[in-house]
């Protein structure tokens, strides 16, 4: 198993979203310069004054690539660290360095927060051994060994843990605009193909009363026209609230009390709609699903069933229960599925998310019969 992790570990891409570099990167590294040079001259204690002091304001300039080259960051940083702990073993200064070298600890931080996997597992293998060498000298304890470690994990902690917490919410941003685009897929084929749906079957009609009729087929271009128009400014509606930065105009959705107009508007000879006579007030989700639903009803019905001179739309409520009844007379299309193409798909994704259940297929009477149950109160 801890093959599996290091593994795993290793592959493990960059981090994403990297910020850029901003004006408080050059304030913090200007901020460290300057203590550095004054500890520099202000501290009795300092062994090899001048080249420590240099050492500890040169470093910190490399702050400013910490996000984008966090390896070489801390191997440059840890490496001159190694070097000073072997001068002081050698040389037989207790310590050389600044305190105010402690801001290496950002680079830890940096290289576990926004390194690749290879790179965190090099890099923390370069930094336990420059605090390893750092912490040789006789003179160090075993409990100022201890701490000086876990310092240092506690740093690598703290990157591990942004990283967990941004890549959660990348996930889960991830996540609600893919069913964003779930949803807008669903509106857009909802609405587009039933319009479309409906000017084809009126063009079809207008083609064979052209020669015997042209005034009916003038009524067929009307209603065509009013079709198109409808199209076009649902369309334009969702293209605006698409927009960046466009203004939304958010008017009522369509609900139960719309679907006798949408009978009306459709070009099928009959189509009976059937209310309950005293409906209770729906939440907005549900009644605007009945009402997709009832509209995708009809569009299949339009597309699929042949010779369709009837459809039935019935909507009854009872116990906490919406059902949304929706049957044709038509002949049954060979290549019609409850399993085929993106209106049923999308049906039984509304349905699903609002905790109710759909059928759809072939009547015992014959055409087809699509059946939805909803519950009319939405769940927390």
């Amino acid at each position: 198993m801890t093959t599996t992790a290091l593994r795993s570990l290793w592959a493990e891409p960059r981090a994403t979203n990297v910020p850029e570099r901003v004006w408080r990167d050059w304030v913090l590294v200007g901020a460290l310069m300057v203590t550095a040079l004054l500890e520099g001259l202000l501290r009795d204690d300092v062994a090899w004054r001048p080249f420590a002091t240099i050492v500890a304001a040169g470093l910190a300039p490399l702050l400013l690539w910490r996000r984008t080259r966090p390896l070489a960051c801390a191997g440059v940083a840890f490496g001159i660290a190694m070097a000073l702990g072997l001068a002081s073993l050698l040389g037989g200064a207790p310590s050389v360095g600044l305190d105010t070298m402690i801001y290496v600890l950002v680079f830890v931080y940096a290289l576990v927060r926004w390194g690749s996997g290879r790179e965190i597992v090099i890099g923390l293998a370069v930094v336990a051994i420059a605090a390893g060498i750092g912490m040789v000298p006789d003179h160090i304890v075993p409990a100022e060994v201890f701490g000086g470690f876990a310092i240092l994990a506690a740093a690598a902690a703290g990157g591990a843990a942004f990283r967990y917490r941004a890549e959660s919410r990348r996930r889960e941003l991830d996540q609600i605009r893919g069913q964003e685009r779930v949803g807008l897929a669903r509106e857009l084929h909802d609405i587009v193909a039933h319009h479309v749906s409906a000017i084809a079957v009126q063009a079809q009609a207008g083609q064979a009363m052209a020669g015997q009729r042209p005034e009916a087929a003038l009524e067929v271009l009307a209603a065509i026209e009013g079709e198109a128009s409808r199209t076009l400014a649902e369309m334009r509606a969702m293209v605006g609230v698409l927009r960046d930065g466009a203004p939304v105009g958010y008017a009522p959705q369509p609900g139960v009390a719309d679907l006798v107009s949408l009978a009306r508007r459709a070009p099928v000879p009959v189509v009976d709609v059937e209310l309950p006579d005293a409906l209770d007030e729906l939440p907005p989700q549900i009644d605007a699903a009945v009402y997709r639903l009832a509209q995708e009803a009809l569009t299949n019905a339009l597309r699929h069933a042949r010779n369709a001179s009837r459809v039935e739309i019935r909507v009854v409520e009872g116990a906490g229960r919406l059902r949304l009844c929706v049957t044709d007379d038509g002949q049954i299309d060979p290549a019609r599925s409850v399993n085929h193409g993106f209106g049923l798909l999308g049906m039984t994704e509304r349905v699903q998310l609002l905790g109710g259940t759909l059928g759809a297929g072939p009547a015992p009477e014959g055409g087809w019969t699509v059946d939805a149950e909803l519950p009319t109160k939405v769940r927390r």
